[in-house]
């Protein structure tokens, strides 16, 4: 699996809980917020004023293991 910028967080959260902590720890605490459901990877990333790259990278780490 790869995750892409334009993925929504509602999504990646439907496909494993364990993405959760990893966007927690990026700074985005309000991933449980509904309008965060809807919200792309790179359009949350943006709010939060965060690396979207650098956020894709340990999400990918992440979805790596679950292959």
């Amino acid at each position: 699996m790869k995750v892409s910028k334009d993925m929504l967080i509602g999504e990646l959260l439907r496909i494993d809980a364990g993405f959760a902590p990893i966007l927690m720890e990026a700074g985005m605490h309000c991933i449980g917020c509904p309008s965060a459901q809807g919200e792309s990877l790179e359009e949350a990333a943006f709010v939060h004023g965060i690396d979207v790259d650098e956020l894709l990278e340990a999400i990918n780490d992440y979805a790596q293991i679950l292959q």
